[in-house]
């Protein structure tokens, strides 16, 4: 079960679906509007995220090391897109489904991809380039 959970969109469906029980659990108002306008942003910086880095001979798999380090296009805001996409997706399904829980679980989700993804990939994109890697990483946050 550890290696199935070593990808970031089965993170994201645990947390989503924490998010859905709180919401039966504990219903309240919702925000569809704002909700469903996370989600759709959150696809369209994934998408563009993912060609970005396909387009630069990157590897999208994150249980791999980098095979190039893409600093243009969405990258050139975040060092981490991809997963910001995803927290904004859980955001946005928080809102849909339990507002109060986005205070809780997008944090947590984020915190859990810092921990399990970020400071891995991180580093092997260090090892990889390392000023490339540093030059960047100072003046691109990791999330926004």
């Amino acid at each position: 079960m550890g290696k199935v959970l070593d990808y970031p969109p089965v993170w994201l469906a645990m947390f989503a679906a924490a998010a859905w029980s709180s919401g039966r659990l504990w219903p309240m108002p919702v925000a569809p509007g704002a909700g469903w306008a996370l989600v759709l942003s959150g696809l369209a910086l994934m998408a563009a995220a993912a060609w970005v880095m396909l387009r630069g001979g990157a590897t999208v798999d994150p249980t791999r090391p980098p095979t190039a380090l893409v600093t243009r296009g969405p990258y050139r805001l975040s060092r981490n897109p991809i997963y910001l996409a995803d927290a904004l997706i859980l955001a946005g399904l928080c809102l849909l489904w339990q507002p109060w829980a986005a205070l809780l679980l997008v944090p947590g989700f984020m915190a859990v991809i810092q921990h399990r993804f970020i400071r891995r990939e991180e580093a092997w994109l260090r090892a990889r380039d390392a000023r490339g890697f540093d030059t960047w990483a100072a003046r691109t946050r990791r999330w926004l």
